[in-house]
């Protein structure tokens, strides 16, 4: 039996996933979650995923609305460093429930403002890093936890080989023929490549459940060589009823070219929005509507992108409300390609 994992192991594949796996088990667990931990905080806003820089721009010019404070708006606008530019131009396409009047001003305010010197505990402060507890283990202790994690993985790696083995002499022996396990090709992401067609740039997924009543989920979008094109995403765009959690009736499906002038918005309905007249005519004013049906798609065009947005799977809840006005859960595949 040694002599057989031996020669496993001299195969440069099966020594490499043996190794990675020992890897990952030592590295992850035990060294970077267990033993010593890195924990982050303090990290300054320039290095935000775009989604949140936008939300800390925002809060900015809400709070310079209300303060008047040009020197606060001017520090909390350059804590997002060379992404404030872009930020800002995001709002100003799609100002959401903040007043187009306060975006004005509080550009008007920034860019007469000279440079401010943030205070000690200003944002933008780079960012610290601090063993956790638990940094205090002994060599001994690392020692002798490494080596029960090595038993472990060469234990497992010896029933997997006299488990195959098993099954290759079963297979092999007079009138029995070798199991076979019928695998269903997966279904959740679109393979939208035909013959003549050009395979989507990005895909993401977006899914929700009821509950996430703060459900928004954004993409950035960039070229294969990394440079940043716009973003795309869905949001909770109207809810029905009341009470908690919040029972959604509409999705807003957006995207954002950084080549165009505006952000184009569709709303996914539930089939009791999309056919009551007074939510729909309400919902029209943010998009186009569609009717949410599973694998039903839709599409949403810039001057240099193209999305396609699929409901991948949906599910209704159940209550007192009318039938079929409310998502349980929904997931939707957003593929993006780019305009030749």
């Amino acid at each position: 039996m040694m002599n057989q994992i031996r020669e496993y192991l001299k195969r440069p594949l099966i020594a490499g996933i043996v190794g990675l796996v020992v890897g990952l088990i030592i590295g992850l667990p035990i060294l970077g979650w267990w033993l010593w931990p890195v924990r982050w905080y303090n990290a300054a806003p320039a290095n935000l995923h775009p989604g949140y820089q936008d939300r800390w721009l925002q809060m900015a010019i809400i709070s310079y609305n209300v303060t008047g404070d040009a020197a606060a708006a001017k520090l909390e606008y350059d804590a997002l460093g060379n992404a404030g530019t872009d930020a800002l131009t995001r709002i100003k396409l799609n100002p959401g429930n903040i007043d187009p009047v306060w975006i004005n001003q509080f550009e008007d305010a920034i860019s007469t403002t000279g440079q401010v010197q943030p205070a000690t505990a200003a944002p933008g402060v780079t960012p610290t890093v601090t063993p956790a507890k638990g940094a205090g283990f002994n060599t001994t202790t690392l020692l002798i936890v490494m080596c029960v994690i090595m038993a472990l993985a060469i234990a497992g790696i010896v029933v997997y080989f006299v488990l195959q083995n098993r099954k290759r002499m079963a297979g092999t022996e007079p009138g029995i023929q070798p199991s076979e396990t019928a695998l269903e090709p997966s279904t959740a992401w679109t393979n939208y490549p035909a013959p003549g067609e050009q395979a989507p740039m990005a895909q993401f997924m977006a899914s929700y459940k009821a509950g996430d009543d703060l459900f928004d989920d954004s993409f950035s979008i960039d070229s294969p060589s990394g440079e940043f094109l716009g973003e795309c995403g869905v949001g909770i765009s109207e809810t029905i009823g009341v009470g908690a959690p919040k029972k959604v009736t509409a999705f807003e499906v957006w995207l954002f070219d950084k080549n165009d002038i505006q952000t184009v918005t569709k709303v996914l309905m539930s089939a009791h929005a999309f056919n009551d007249p007074a939510i729909r005519q309400k919902l029209e004013a943010k998009g186009e509507p569609f009717q949410a049906n599973s694998g039903g798609q839709t599409v949403l065009e810039t001057a240099t992108l193209r999305l396609v947005a699929r409901v991948v799977d949906m599910a209704y809840g159940q209550g007192a409300l009318p039938d079929n006005s409310y998502f349980d859960s929904l997931v939707l595949e957003l593929a993006i390609w780019q305009k030749q």
